[in-house]
């Protein structure tokens, strides 16, 4: 989710672990079962990193590139305790 707070984009995360049916709504919705999946505008990216996301948003114009730092990097996956979420970003 760094990416997210590095652009101060607004988000809902939905831990599946914690909630079984957020679970059954990201595999419903991405096709398959890994995760973080992150929907944007209802465009679903499955298994990605921060850095893909990032790609895309820049690529599709809704963000500029930004040279901000974030507390983790964006090309390694977080702890599973920390961010194992779906995330739902609309602009």
């Amino acid at each position: 989710m760094q990416f997210l707070i590095k652009y101060n984009l607004p988000y809902t995360g939905k831990g599946h672990h914690r909630q079984p049916g957020f679970s059954l709504e990201m595999e419903t919705k991405s096709g398959q079962p890994l995760s973080p999946c992150v929907e944007i505008n209802g465009k679903m990216l499955a298994d990605v990193s921060g850095e893909e996301v990032e790609q895309y948003l820049i690529e599709n114009g809704l963000v500029k590139p930004s040279e901000a730092v974030t507390d983790v990097p964006l090309n390694a996956p977080c702890a599973t305790e920390q961010h194992e979420s779906n995330v739902q970003v609309n602009f």
